[in-house]
């Protein structure tokens, strides 16, 4: 394995609070899908990548856990991991966590206030369909690998039905 990905960090703006007081369900997506957008550059999947070779990431299932509020101004922190990666398809979490500070990392037994497991395809834009990653994205997203987190590949449970 190589060293780990980069955190994202984010502050809670006063436009993502809901009608709870906290922050609202969609912008977990946001600071989540700011998380992958960092993952992209981090791996060779940047802008001129997508440029030059019409081929990008499309998310084509996630599964979100909240977990804790997310209060207004708290500052953010995620920890994304590559779980595996194929020929055109790869799979990674993103972990969310309320630092003290901006540049604050979490604690190692910090406890996340949200996760999300994302399975993504590479995509050929101009085709319309997925085409193999190049050998060294393949090669690079393999070798940020690490072991699933143990809430990695739960469905969501269902909820008995009253008599």
């Amino acid at each position: 394995m190589t060293e780990p990905l980069p955190l994202l960090r984010r502050q809670v703006r006063p436009e993502w609070i809901d009608y709870n007081g906290h922050m609202s369900e969609a912008f977990y997506v946001l600071v989540f899908g700011y998380a992958t957008d960092a993952m992209m550059i981090e791996t060779g999947l940047h802008a001129g990548y997508r440029e030059s070779t019409g081929c990008s990431l499309y998310t084509v299932e996630s599964h979100i856990r909240y977990l804790n509020d997310v209060p207004e101004g708290a500052h953010l922190t995620v920890r994304t991991r590559m779980l595996g990666a194929d020929a055109k398809k790869t799979r990674f979490t993103h972990e969310m966590y309320v630092v003290e500070d901006a540049d604050a990392d979490p604690s190692p037994d910090a406890t996340p206030v949200a996760t999300t497991e994302l399975l993504a395809l590479h995509v050929d834009q101009n085709a319309g369909r997925t085409t193999p990653f190049p050998d060294e994205i393949r090669e690079h997203l393999t070798a940020l690998t690490e072991p699933a987190p143990d809430w990695a590949g739960r469905s969501i449970a269902e909820v008995p039905r009253a008599a």
